[in-house]
C-alpha cells in the first residue's frame, strides 16, 4: 500500500511520478524500497489520470448499481497500482531463477 500512497503523495504535489521520485519518498518513509515494485507502479501509472481516477472511485460506488461498484473502480489508479505491485510479487518470486532483466516483459504485458 505504501507504494499506492506515494503516488498519490507525488500527485497531490504535483510532483512528477517517476522511478526518482517514488523511491526517494519511500525512503524518507522509512520504508523499504523494492526497485522492481517501483518500476512496475510507474509504469502502470504512465498514462492514469490520478485525479479522474480518485473522483471516479469517490462517487463510483455510490452511484453504480449493485455489483456494478466493483466494475465502475476497475479504472482507478488504486487498481492499477495494486495490479502493479502484484505483477511486481510474481516477478520478485521468480527473480532467484533467472539473470537480472529478464522477464521484465511479464510484468508490462
Amino acid at each position: 500500500m505504501e507504494y499506492i500512497y506515494t503516488a498519490l503523495i507525488l500527485n497531490e504535489l504535483d510532483e512528477e511520478i517517476s522511478e526518482d521520485t517514488v523511491t526517494d519518498v519511500l525512503e524518507a518513509a522509512g520504508a523499504e524500497v523494492e526497485e522492481s515494485r517501483v518500476k512496475a507502479l510507474v509504469a502502470a501509472l504512465e498514462d492514469v489520470d490520478i485525479d479522474e481516477a480518485v473522483e471516479t472511485a469517490a462517487v463510483a460506488p455510490a452511484a453504480a448499481p449493485a455489483g456494478g461498484a466493483e466494475a465502475a473502480s476497475e479504472d482507478t489508479a488504486a487498481e492499477a497500482a495494486a495490479d502493479a505491485d502484484a505483477a511486481a510479487d510474481e516477478a520478485d518470486e521468480d527473480e532467484d531463477d533467472e539473470p537480472s532483466g529478464e522477464g521484465l516483459g511479464t510484468l508490462f504485458g
